[in-house]
């Protein structure tokens, strides 16, 4: 019996920030691919990027790029994924999406290996969607702990980190802590914003200060980013009315949001169990040592691919109720990683 031929795999997007981390894991991961192919716009096309040790140079977004391509990994805008991504379809291509361009349409699957890994095979439209990198800095422990103890709500605050808002963000925060070294901003707003003129893509300066807000403006005053946790969440888990609220706060961090999550549950829990479920759990990171300090935070997340998830309480006042706090690092399995896991899932099809 002949040896099935390996899928060929497109990476959309590919000179961006998130593509460069996805070259990086194409790289490191398990090599299940034949041809990989690099496309971006057109004023990228030439240039050449390493991936597996090889120099593969980029080619121009078009109908054609997508011939004799299987999977196609889109890291782009919501407007790119939306006209573009069907078009990667009805060229052949199974398409796994990073953008918030399909993420709550009912035919396309919104997946997180670790969680719901067989909804991938559910794709009438021949797309799958990679959820928001806040939900996924949390749903892999959460998605844990509610295969065990049966979810029932979620409270959550996210500390998220300025690369949330692109490029841009990270520019803006660099900029502004460069213009409040060494003053005496942050006493009081008006000496914070006399030093930082430009907020960048921010609604308030970042720099020295925390801004409640990420994202545009909802109903009844919640923010873009706050209903997706919400939406996300309940997708995810298969939950539609799962009982969920966030609030989402924007932090003086480049990379890695942190989460603050109170977990109630239909059945009793304990600490020292739940902690045991978190240590074996799949994509898990269990760093939960208060009385020395040891917990994680954003600098020790950074460029790494678990969720990192300590401070793990019961509820004082609820025996079904847990506390903890979770780092993901929001470029990389809150984007470029679990995008790649989804691929590799859909790469076994083509082998068996």
């Amino acid at each position: 019996m002949s040896k099935k031929k390996l899928p060929s795999l497109a990476v959309v997007g590919a000179t961006g920030a998130v593509g460069t981390v996805m070259l990086d894991i194409l790289t490191k991961r398990p090599n299940v691919y034949g041809e990989i192919r690099l496309i971006a716009s057109a004023r990228s096309a030439g240039k050449t990027l390493m991936c597996r040790g090889e120099e593969l140079t980029v080619v121009a977004l078009s109908p054609e790029a997508f011939d004799g391509i299987d999977i196609a990994m889109f890291d782009v805008p919501d407007e790119i994924s939306e006209e573009w991504g069907p078009i990667a379809v009805a060229h052949g291509a199974v398409v796994v999406d990073n953008s918030g361009a399909f993420r709550m349409d009912p035919e396309v699957p919104l997946v997180v290996p670790e969680v719901n890994p067989k909804d991938a095979k559910k794709r009438p439209k021949g797309i799958i969607s990679n959820p928001n990198c806040t939900t996924l800095s949390m749903i892999v422990a959460t998605g844990a702990l509610n295969k065990k103890y049966d979810l029932k709500e979620l409270v959550v605050a996210s500390y998220q980190a300025a690369s949330g808002a692109g490029q841009a963000g990270i520019d803006s925060l660099r900029a502004q802590i460069t213009a409040v070294s060494g003053t005496n901003a942050g006493d009081n707003a008006r000496d914070l914003r006399e030093h930082v003129k430009d907020f960048g893509p921010f609604p308030a300066p970042l720099a020295l200060n925390v801004v409640p807000w990420a994202g545009s403006l909802k109903e009844e005053g919640f923010s873009s980013e706050e209903i997706k946790v919400r939406n996300e969440s309940r997708k995810i888990l298969g939950m539609p009315k799962l009982k969920v609220s966030a609030t989402c706060v924007r932090v003086p961090v480049l990379t890695t949001h942190s989460l603050a999550v109170h977990a109630i549950f239909k059945k009793k829990v304990s600490r020292k169990d739940a902690q045991d479920l978190l240590r074996k759990a799949a994509g898990v990171e269990l760093m939960d040592d208060p009385e020395n300090h040891i917990f994680p935070t954003p600098a020790d997340v950074v460029g790494t691919d678990p969720t990192w998830v300590g401070r793990v309480r019961r509820s004082l006042d609820d025996d079904h109720a847990l506390d903890l706090f979770l780092c993901g690092d929001n470029l990389r399995k809150g984007a470029a990683l679990n995008t790649a896991q989804i691929a590799e899932l859909v790469a076994k099809e083509f082998t068996k």
